[in-house]
């Protein structure tokens, strides 16, 4: 069996790239929140816990912590705008119930391999109050006392200081993902994110001291305003701080879905020719600078956790990114949040005050989900690996799943062919592997298994670059 190259992580073809650039899923889910049903209840999702705690696997926590102070006009993300701090209160009020809501479900043995608050700004709260959730989640579920566990906090620099990011080290965080975008002045001003190097490189530099094992830096390529040039400014002074990794997304412009996306001007857009050219700057920049190419828009250090799970194929994708934990159900908590139990997603409400009438009623805040069905969870399987280790194995997937992979994926095999000729894949008697060139396209190749597409792609998916 073949072997990942990091060296050669990545090739870069205009053509193959302008061919293949259509809209569709990240796979941080299969089947996608698309197919979420509010006809899945509360009941459903319990059923699904008991099943879970028969199963030995171990638990990832996820919060969301919904505010912002301030709206960046490119963010798709769930979020309130709020200046007002005292709107945290009583948000921690209910996500402390739903915790012990939750908590009461779960056996007690389950150890918390993974835990992550996103939002939002988590850090939009106030020490006291993250020291309290904390707290609040070490009292009901049995969380490591050392960095046994990937415990991850997203950050924006200007809502944290070198005080708070030593005491989220206290509490219990070794990993942080620092959002950027671009240090463009022109950039910031456009999006409405205005945000100094002088901030965010305070924050990394006590991620550092305060022996974080990890810092993740997201950047934007697709931006108003934005230029080769000044994006590689951004990228190498980000490189020199020393970020472990970094997350370099395509901004999906889609004023439609998420209005704040109106206040940026259509003329300040770049050309598509002008993003693939700052995607290729960038991707060779990182490249030079000796990190690898993970997937999905991620690179990292080759002796990184994530590159070495790779090498080792033991890498996992899931709503966080990847990770190198796989073998954990994911419980979410807080306003919109998403678990994935035993062989189902639920979703909890999204707006505020729904939340609260639901956990204020000492029930959980679960409004609708999906069953997967066995061959979800054969295709999740199979989009997971090629995503997550650019191969597949069918020996693997037929001795786990009991199938015969070339008779019950022919149709598949069949329209991978034209991606073969092209140079994205090779397919041997046993194997697919996904060739350098086919490592930025890896969405593509992997939306041939995904059962669900049909008449969905162009309206409520962003272009693969």
């Amino acid at each position: 069996m073949k072997s990942i190259d990091p060296t050669a992580s990545i090739s870069f073809d205009e053509d193959l790239i302008k061919r293949y650039n259509q809209s569709g899923p990240r796979y941080t889910s299969y089947p996608t929140a698309l197919e979420f049903d509010e006809k899945f209840t509360k009941k459903d999702y319990v059923s699904a816990v008991e099943r879970s705690n028969q199963s030995g696997r171990n638990l990832s926590l996820y919060f969301h912590i919904p505010f912002c102070d301030t709206i960046c006009f490119f963010c798709a993300c769930n979020k309130v705008w709020t200046r007002d701090r005292s709107k945290a209160a009583p948000y921690l009020e209910r996500l402390f119930k739903e915790i012990e809501i939750q908590a009461a479900l779960f056996g007690k043995d389950r150890i918390v391999d993974q835990l992550h608050w996103g939002g939002g700004t988590p850090t939009f709260i106030n020490m006291d109050e993250m020291r309290a959730l904390m707290t609040k989640t070490r009292e009901h579920f049995n969380l490591y006392d050392d960095d046994s566990g990937e415990y991850s906090i997203e950050i924006d620099p200007r809502e944290a200081n070198r005080e708070s990011v030593l005491l989220l080290r206290e509490l219990g965080f070794n990993r942080m993902s620092l959002g950027v975008q671009d240090f463009d002045p022109a950039v910031q001003k456009a999006i409405n994110r205005i945000q100094t190097e002088a901030e965010t490189f305070e924050v990394l530099s006590a991620a550092k001291e305060a022996g974080f094992l990890s810092v993740n830096v997201d950047l934007i390529y697709g931006l108003p305003k934005q230029t080769e040039a000044g994006f590689l400014k951004t990228l190498n002074s980000v490189i020199e701080a020393g970020a472990d990794r970094f997350s370099i997304f395509n901004y999906a412009h889609m004023p439609s879905l998420f209005p704040t996306q109106k206040k940026m001007k259509e003329e300040d857009m770049p050309t598509a020719d002008e993003k693939l050219a700052i995607l290729h700057a960038a991707s060779s920049r990182l490249l030079e600078a000796g990190y690898v190419y993970i997937g999905m828009d991620h690179f990292a250090k080759p002796d990184d956790e994530l590159a070495i799970a790779q090498q080792n194929e033991t890498l996992y994708r899931n709503f966080q990114g990847y990770s190198t934990h796989a073998e954990s159900d994911l419980v979410g908590m807080g306003a919109t949040s998403i678990s994935l139990i035993n062989n189902t997603y639920a979703q909890n409400e999204k707006g505020l005050d729904d939340y609260y009438k639901k956990i204020d009623a000492g029930e959980l805040a679960v409004y609708r989900g999906v069953y997967l069905t066995e061959d979800d969870e054969l295709r999740r399987d199979i989009i997971t690996r090629l995503i997550s280790h650019f191969h597949l194995n069918f020996s693997t997937i037929n001795t786990q799943w009991n199938i015969r992979f070339e008779e019950y994926f022919a149709k598949e095999m069949a329209a991978l062919q034209p991606m073969q000729v092209d140079g994205l894949i090779e397919i041997t008697d046993q194997d697919i592997y996904v060739t350098s060139a086919g490592r930025l396209l890896i969405r593509n190749i992997c939306m041939v298994f995904d059962a669900y597409l049909s008449g969905k792609t162009e309206n409520r998916f962003s272009k693969v670059i």
